[in-house]
Order: structure tokens, then C-alpha cells, then sequence
């Protein structure tokens, strides 16, 4: 009988600590599934120092976000760029460049095949700009603003990507972030070609 009454307790308990990591995982489950609104919030990454300013297109005004940041940087611009043909944003790095701020760009190797791609508008500039021929792609959409910002994501900087794509923005503002950025994008130019107009 006893040993009955145990069993019985033994189950309960059991039953009792099942239902209890059910209730935890559906907690967790139900943070993870949380919705944010999306068009430039800016929140704190827990824990660490960075904020985050996050976009997403079509409509989520990326290329705002890139132009209004590029004409508050007043040292150095470094940029990585798969796919660019925005005018805007050729346009606020041309605008850098002559308040003196030093702008470096790389970008992948089908720019040099592009029917119309930035790489001329900013190398007739004076823009130094290389062309990353060692990867297949070189998929990188990352800009690194005077040491302390990234703009980084999946958006290519092209109207197409604001405009028509589905596509992310972050803009991350910390020191220790942008130096990790910095020393990725000085290993790209270390292996990059220079642009050569065509």
C-alpha cells in the first residue's frame, strides 16, 4: 500500500516538473515570437554597449538611413559593396570626399562588367576604389564610419534593394564592433586590385 502511495507522489512529481519546462519553453517561445514595429527602431543590445538603429525595405527608407549617416562622418568612410548603382548614396560619398573626409571602397568583381555601376562615378571622383577578385562574391554590404559606426545587412545599395526587395539594415554604433569591421575590410583591400575606368 505504501509503496503504492510513493508511486502515485513519484508520478505527480514527475507530471509536476514536465509541466513546469513546458511552461518554460512556451515562455521562451512566446519572447522569441515577439513583434517589433520595424521602420527605424533603435534599441540597446542587451548587455553590451552598441545601439542598433534597424530598418527593412521595401519602403523602410534604408538609403535615408545610409545618406543621413555618411553626412555626419567626418574622418574616414570605409565601404564594402556587392551590388551599387545608388545614385543617392555614390552621391553623399562623393559629398564626404570633399569635405575631406577619406573615402576607401571596395567592391566585388562584377562591377567591372556592370552596364552602369558606381565604380566609375566614384573613381572618376577620386574616390580610391578596388575591385575584391579573390571570392567568387564578394557578398559584403558593410560600411564602417569613423571607427565608431557599421552599416551592415543584407541590403545591396541599389534602388532595386529599396524599393522592390525584401532586405535589412542595422546600424550599429560601437567602437569594438567597428574595429572588427575595419581590420575585415583592410584584409579585403590587402588582396583587392584597383578600379580601372573603363
Amino acid at each position: 500500500m505504501r509503496s503504492r502511495s510513493y508511486l502515485r507522489l513519484h508520478c505527480v512529481l514527475l507530471l509536476a516538473g514536465i509541466a513546469a519546462l513546458a511552461g518554460a519553453f512556451l515562455v521562451g517561445r512566446a519572447t522569441a515570437w515577439k513583434w517589433l514595429p520595424h521602420e527605424g527602431v533603435r534599441c540597446n543590445a542587451t548587455g553590451a554597449n552598441p545601439t542598433l538603429d534597424v530598418y527593412f525595405s521595401p519602403g523602410g527608407n534604408c538609403t535615408d538611413a545610409i545618406v543621413r549617416e555618411l553626412g555626419a562622418a567626418k574622418a574616414v568612410v570605409l565601404v564594402q559593396a556587392y551590388s551599387f548603382t545608388s545614385a543617392r548614396i555614390a552621391r553623399a560619398l562623393l559629398d564626404a570626399h570633399r569635405r575631406g573626409v577619406r573615402v576607401d571602397v571596395i567592391l566585388d568583381k562584377r562591377q567591372r562588367s556592370e552596364k552602369y555601376s558606381s565604380a566609375d562615378f566614384l573613381n572618376h571622383a577620386g574616390i580610391p576604389t578596388m575591385i575584391d577578385t579573390r571570392h567568387a562574391i564578394a557578398h559584403n554590404k558593410v560600411i564602417v564610419i569613423d571607427g565608431a559606426v557599421v552599416i551592415t545587412g543584407s541590403f545591396n545599395f541599389t534602388d532595386a534593394a529599396e524599393e522592390r526587395n525584401a532586405e535589412n539594415l542595422l546600424v550599429v554604433r560601437d567602437r569594438a564592433i567597428a574595429e572588427k569591421y575595419i581590420a575585415n575590410w583592410n584584409e579585403h583591400a590587402a588582396h583587392s586590385e584597383r578600379y580601372e575606368s573603363r
